[in-house]
């Protein structure tokens, strides 16, 4: 049987492994949590001036490798080049590590038949109705998990008793990963989140609220932004960060994002730069009190999407403060920036 791995990302490791279990029928071999090790590992064997995801999914899949993985997955490209996955087999095949790489960057979306085609090779007793099945629960999955934690991100510095949100969580994610059809998880969604909605919680009338925008990666993996929302939920503030998997990858309609930034933007300029300007937008026609742009140093798309950025900043007076991450990024840093920047726009709101 098949030992597969792939890079680790926020908590979609569950869904991951639900995926790779039922359509792969393979044992999972899931990297630790990302650690300084990681990044470490990653940075030792990538390119100097690549980007820090680069970095990380290499250390995963080096961890992943001496923990006995003989396959590994690339669910994307995941740059707008498209490039990680080659890359990636290349310098690990060089290192001396033996293995298979399923690159699911190879497939074509629009051709439902590539991806059976893809998926088949590796799974010979694979059936259509199994492969639709999983990727409808697996999705569904996704999607219920970007929900509550959208919800969690904004009430989660507010709860009365502190640490039970994320409890709450932790006990729905284990849940939901046994389940075997897609039934099954509505009624585990269901009770779950309930329970969650039902933890009391003490927001302040004139709460700060912060839209974080920026890189997917970044944004999402919260080892590499130096868990910045934790940071932001312990200050008290109101945060709400919509970019997730369901938005970047289910739902995500270009035309549509264009359209809705046309005054600012005409073309898509690569990887989530337009989600990363229609976010800014949709948070500053809300009155959010200011954004924080997320990225790791060197990324191209959302370099180009700043200097948008500064024209909605003068446009609707809302105040944007940036993080590039990289190997060399202090988390004291981190820290003594994020609260200047609470003490600013606390001052701005008291002043309006």
């Amino acid at each position: 049987m098949r030992k597969i791995s792939f890079p680790r990302i926020g908590n979609y490791e569950v869904p991951f492994r639900y995926f790779i279990k039922n359509v792969f029928n393979a044992e999972t071999v899931t990297p630790p949590a990302n650690t300084k090790r990681t990044l470490e590992l990653g940075s030792m064997h990538s390119p100097d001036f690549v980007c820090a995801p680069f970095k990380y999914i290499m250390g995963n899949y080096m961890e992943a490798l001496d923990m006995g993985a003989d396959t590994l997955i690339q669910f994307g490209g995941p740059c707008r080049l498209g490039y990680y996955g080659e890359l990636h087999e290349q310098i690990l095949r060089d290192m001396g590590y033996e293995f298979t790489m399923i690159n699911l960057a190879e497939i074509n979306m629009k051709n439902p038949k590539s991806v059976w085609e893809i998926i088949k090779s590796y799974n010979e007793n694979l059936t259509i109705e199994t492969l639709v099945k999983t990727l409808l629960v697996a999705v569904a999955m996704v999607e219920k998990m970007d929900e509550l934690e959208i919800y969690i991100r904004r009430n989660i510095g507010f709860e009365t008793e502190p640490g039970t949100f994320e409890q709450l969580y932790n006990v729905f994610l284990a849940d939901i990963e046994h389940v075997e059809s897609k039934k099954e998880l509505k009624q585990l969604c269901a009770y779950h989140t309930k329970k969650i909605k039902n933890v009391k919680t003490d927001l302040p009338k004139n709460l700060l609220k912060v839209g974080i925008i920026g890189e997917y990666y970044t944004i999402m993996e919260p080892f590499s932004n130096h868990f910045l929302e934790k940071e932001l939920a312990a200050m008290k503030i109101y945060v709400t960060r919509n970019m997730n998997i369901s938005s970047t990858v289910f739902h995500r309609r270009v035309p549509k994002i264009l359209k809705k930034v046309q005054h600012y933007v005409r073309y898509d300029i690569g990887a989530t730069g337009v989600d990363t300007i229609n976010a800014a937008l949709n948070f500053a026609k809300r009155d959010y009190d200011g954004l924080i742009h997320v990225k790791s140093f060197g990324c191209m798309p959302e370099i180009d999407a700043m200097t948008i950025l500064q024209n909605i900043s003068q446009d609707y007076e809302i105040p944007i403060l940036y993080f590039s991450f990289d190997t060399q990024t202090s988390e004291t840093g981190v820290q003594t920036r994020l609260e200047a920047f609470q003490d600013m726009i606390y001052m701005r709101k008291g002043k309006r």
